[in-house]
Order: C-alpha cells, then sequence, then structure tokens
C-alpha cells in the first residue's frame, strides 16, 4: 500500500511541476523542459501494463488539459510508454521474469544513460514533430527536440541525483 502512496504522490509532484513551473520556462525559444517524463523511466516493471499505461495517458492528458495542447503531450508519453518494454530489453537484457527484480538505480549508468536518453529524444522528437505538423519548421523540429532534450536530461538526473538515497 505505501508503494501505491509514493507513486500517486510521486504522480501528482510531476503533474504540479511541470505544469506550474516548467511548462512557463521557454529560454531562447527551443529550450522547454519536459520532466513528466520520468513518470514513464521510473515506474516499476512488476505493476501491470494496463495500469501502467493508464495512467501514463492520464499523466499525458492532465498536462495537455493544462497546457492547452491538444493531446499532443497525452500521444507522446504514451507512445513510449507502450515501447518502453522493447528498450529495456535492448539495454539492459531483461526478460519478463526479472521485471519484479528490476530497479534502474540498480543498473550502471551507461545503460540507464541510454535508455533515458532514447526514450527522450523519441517523446520530444513527436511532441515536436506534431507541435509544429510543417515540413518547412523541420530544423525547428529538431532544435527543439536536440534542446529540449538536452536541458530535460539534465533536470532528470540531477534530480534523480539529488532525490535519490545513497545505500
Amino acid at each position: 500500500m505505501n508503494k501505491t502512496i509514493n507513486q500517486i504522490l510521486f504522480f501528482i509532484f510531476l503533474l504540479i511541476l511541470q505544469v506550474i513551473i516548467l511548462n512557463n520556462i521557454n529560454f531562447l525559444g527551443y529550450i522547454n523542459p519536459y520532466l513528466y517524463i520520468s513518470f514513464v523511466f521510473l515506474y516499476p516493471l512488476k505493476e501491470s501494463r494496463f495500469r501502467f499505461l493508464f495512467f501514463s495517458f492520464l499523466l499525458g492528458l492532465l498536462i495537455d488539459f493544462f497546457s492547452d495542447s491538444g493531446g499532443i503531450h497525452a500521444f507522446s508519453i504514451l507512445f513510449i510508454a507502450y515501447i518502453r518494454l522493447f528498450f529495456v530489453n535492448l539495454y539492459f537484457r531483461k526478460i519478463p521474469a526479472d521485471y519484479p527484480f528490476f530497479k534502474l538505480k540498480s543498473e550502471s549508468f551507461g545503460k540507464v544513460f541510454n535508455y533515458v536518453v532514447t526514450l527522450t529524444l523519441i517523446h520530444h522528437l513527436i511532441y515536436f514533430s506534431f507541435a509544429n505538423f510543417s515540413f518547412q519548421n523541420l530544423s525547428m523540429v529538431f532544435l527543439n527536440t536536440l534542446y529540449s532534450s538536452v536541458f530535460t536530461l539534465i533536470l532528470f538526473f540531477l534530480g534523480n541525483y539529488i532525490f535519490t538515497k545513497s545505500e
């Protein structure tokens, strides 16, 4: 029960952080951090896949509601939530029998870095492609994806370092 409450609090924390603080950052017109996607990275693999996809979609939908972005966040986070297992298998060599014991913090930094960077780039590319939705703005899509991904990754790893208990 305690883990469920922690997951709900983490969900609410990410929603409030994204809506109140991070959505108001637009540095140089390219940098918009989307830290709410860390929900996908940190959600336990042992939980129900349907529940995970539902909460990922709900988080994206709520961000869309407060950002007035028309479902782009919901689609982007749902997509990376859906393909997450492929990248867990690719980078960490885990099979479904290993899922109950998998913890991101127990893996090597290189594997975690590759996993998080890949999913972040995919999320941001989808998000900015739909936000701009024009071949004339292709350079804008790539610049937004690159700069926002770097800033999101810096915030994720910094927050992960600060809020993780050292064992």
